[in-house]
C-alpha cells in the first residue's frame, strides 16, 4: 500500500481587494509515494510544491480532493507522531539554542530523559552542530538554521519525512551533509519526500520525481524513464595521451578537449568509438572512462516548461 496518496487534489486561493478572484494553485493532482523511496517534487516558483505540502500537513484544506498518509486522513493526529516536517522557511524562537529546542521537541514527542539527552547529542552530532549546541539561534545563518530544521524533523523516527526545499541556504559542504542524512534515512527504511528546484541534488537521491507547473501534474516516474534515457553520444577520456593522439582523435571526433594529463573526448557514432578504442590499444593509452551522454534532469525540466508555456501560447492564439 502506497504510504502518500493524493488524489483529485485542487486549492483555489481567492485573491484581489475583494477576494473575489480565484487562482487554482494545484488542478486536480493525484500521485502515490511508495514505502522506502526518496520521491522528488519538482518545478518552477509558483508550481504548487509548498501548497500540496501544507496540505499533506493540514495547514491548509484543498477546494476538493483528499489525501491520506500512513492510511490515514491528513488530519489524524494517531499518524502524525509518525511523520517530520521540515517547512520551506523554518523558524524557531530566536533565544533557544540547538540543545534546547531539540529538548523541547522531544518531550512533544514524549521522549525523556536519559535517551532524550543521547537523542539530542546524536542528531546534534548528524546534523553537523555539536560545537554551536549552545548558541541562540538568532545568531545562526540560513543554513544552520536549515540544518536545525532537519533535526527536529527526525527527532521522533518518523516512518516519512516531508522537506520542502532542504537544500535552501546551505553552501555546497552543507548540500553534502543532508544528502548523507537522506540516504541515510532510506537506509533505515524511512520514506522521503522533498521538494526542490536544487535539480542535481534530485538527480542524484531519487528514485522517482513528479514535476509540477502551473499547479499540474507534468509527469512522474523513474529518472530513467522521463528522461527516456536518450544517448546523445559518449565522453571518453583518456590517459598518457600523446601530440599524435590528440591529432588522430581531432581529424576523427567531433569534440577533443586536453586537460591537463587527461585528454575528453566526445564521439557521436560507432565509427568514432571504433577509431577511439583502436587508437587506445595501438598507443598503449590509459582508458579512465566511457560515459553515455543523456540529458541532465535540468535540461529536461527546462524543456518541458517551456513546452508547455509554447502550447499555451498556441491555444489563446
Amino acid at each position: 500500500m502506497p504510504v502518500v496518496e493524493i488524489e483529485n487534489l485542487t486549492k483555489d486561493f481567492l485573491v484581489g481587494f475583494w477576494k473575489k478572484h480565484p487562482v487554482r494553485a494545484l488542478d486536480n493532482l493525484s500521485l502515490q509515494v511508495s514505502r522506502g523511496e526518496i520521491f522528488g517534487f519538482l518545478g518552477p516558483n509558483g508550481a504548487g510544491k509548498s501548497t500540496t505540502l501544507k496540505i499533506l500537513m493540514h495547514l491548509l484544506h484543498p477546494s476538493s480532493g483528499e489525501a491520506r498518509i500512513l492510511g490515514e486522513p491528513v488530519d489524524s493526529v494517531k499518524m502524525r507522531r509518525k511523520i517530520g516536517f521540515l517547512p520551506e522557511n523554518p523558524y524557531f524562537y530566536d533565544y533557544l539554542t540547538p540543545e534546547e529546542l531539540l529538548t523541547y521537541v522531544g518531550r512533544l514527542f514524549g521522549l525523556r530523559q536519559p535517551d532524550l539527552s543521547k537523542k539530542v547529542d546524536l542528531l546534534l552530532e548528524t546534523v553537523g552542530l555539536t560545537d554551536a549546541r549552545r548558541i541562540q539561534l538568532r545568531k545562526f545563518s540560513k543554513g544552520m538554521v536549515q540544518r536545525i530544521g532537519i533535526a527536529q524533523a527526525i527527532i521522533n523516527d518518523p516512518e516519512i519525512v516531508f522537506l520542502d526545499e532542504p537544500m535552501s541556504g546551505l553552501d555546497p559542504l552543507g548540500r553534502m551533509e543532508v544528502r548523507r542524512i537522506i540516504t541515510a534515512l532510506k537506509s533505515k527504511g524511512v520514506t522521503v519526500f522533498f521538494s526542490s528546484h536544487i535539480l542535481p541534488d534530485v538527480e542524484a537521491l531519487c528514485d522517482r520525481v513528479a514535476i509540477l507547473n502551473k499547479g499540474k501534474l507534468q509527469e512522474v516516474g523513474a529518472l530513467e524513464e522521463i528522461l527516456k534515457v536518450r544517448i546523445e553520444g559518449h565522453e571518453v577520456i583518456l590517459a598518457g595521451w600523446t601530440d599524435e593522439t590528440l591529432k588522430t582523435m581531432q581529424e576523427t571526433c567531433e569534440e577533443v578537449r586536453p586537460m591537463g594529463d587527461r585528454l575528453h573526448i566526445r564521439i557521436s557514432n560507432p565509427e568514432q568509438m571504433e577509431a577511439v578504442l583502436k587508437s587506445v590499444f595501438e598507443q598503449k593509452l590509459e582508458l579512465i572512462s566511457m560515459n553515455p551522454i543523456r540529458p541532465s534532469l535540468e535540461e529536461y525540466f527546462f524543456q518541458e516548461i517551456k513546452d508547455s508555456q509554447n502550447s499555451r501560447r498556441g491555444q489563446n492564439s
